[in-house]
């Protein structure tokens, strides 16, 4: 069963691999902590989407912790990795978004698979969720109540989720914010504000997948290089979206799957030491040993 790792986008806020601040006492990353869940959950095969430029201090910072504790790949998300005929705009800077580095790692995955991102700390229940999910052969997306998300600090984005017996009808990339006491969603697409209770299931990038969604990413992406034709140098090809487009077109069910995990992140610098004493109450708790890989 494979975990795929989204970290492309890895030390971006702090400046390369080598500046990202540790959460752990012993100087563990948010990523260490979700491979030690996964491997309790079950999974057998990390995959790590990076940058081919931050190959070596990835394997450094992190590759070697976990080396003889799991099996590992590692796949290269290239902005040069589009359909033929797409001219890159000479002022784009980053990759092109989740959709376009999952179809990375196609030659790497060849059965069920979880997708996580590098930056967002999950909690050890979802793992073990998404293990019997896709045993089902389910496509599955982990919600989590928006209000085990939120922070005090400002607003966020959140895809807010809608589901009818058990199942995903649709996802609302959406602005989150407390505003009066309220939390208020503002969709990214535009649209009507609109109020949420505590509650409300939130996807945070936490799927559960199948082999065949690669296929249809291959069918997409031209498609939607070819509609975003005029918007190159910003236009971003998401994983979330293209979720969506499948449940539009009836061709997959999606399991929504919820949790009383805790999500922790670092939109914001004063998020970090918020974190730092949740994995420190986690270690006292006996969740995690104090040396995290010894």
């Amino acid at each position: 069963m494979t975990l795929l790792i989204m970290a492309a986008g890895m030390g971006s806020r702090f400046g390369g691999l080598k500046q990202i601040e540790p959460v752990g006492p012993n100087g563990e990353f948010i990523i260490d902590y979700s491979i030690y869940d996964a491997i309790k959950a079950g999974f057998t095969k990390v995959v790590f989407i990076i940058k081919e430029e931050n190959y070596n201090d990835f394997v450094e910072t992190i590759g070697k912790r976990i080396e003889g504790k799991i099996e590992v790949e590692y796949v290269f998300q290239k902005m040069e990795d589009v359909p033929n005929g797409v001219e890159i705009p000479k002022d784009r800077i980053k990759p092109w978004g989740t959709a376009q580095a999952l179809y990375a790692a196609k030659n790497v995955i060849d059965g069920p698979f979880a997708v996580i991102s590098a930056d967002d700390f999950y909690g050890r229940e979802p793992y073990t969720l998404l293990i019997d999910s896709l045993n089902k052969g389910e496509f599955s997306a982990i919600g989590y109540k928006i209000g085990n998300t939120l922070t005090n600090v400002g607003s966020v984005k959140r895809g807010v989720c809608f589901s009818k017996d058990d199942y995903l009808t649709n996802i609302i990339e959406s602005k989150v914010k407390f505003e009066n006491g309220k939390i208020i969603g503002e969709p990214l697409s535009g649209g009507e504000l609109y109020e949420m209770d505590s509650s409300q299931s939130v996807s945070m990038l936490m799927f559960g997948l199948q082999p065949s969604l690669f296929e249809y990413i291959k069918e997409d992406m031209p498609k939607y290089f070819e509609k975003h034709a005029d918007n190159l140098t910003t236009c971003e090809y998401l994983l979330p979206e293209v979720l969506g487009d499948m449940l539009s077109k009836n061709l997959i069910k999606i399991k929504l799957i919820p949790t009383h995990a805790v999500w922790k992140g670092v939109t914001y610098r004063e998020d970090l030491e918020e974190l730092k004493k949740y994995i420190n109450e986690e270690i006292e708790n006996g969740v995690y040993p104090e040396k995290l890989y010894s």
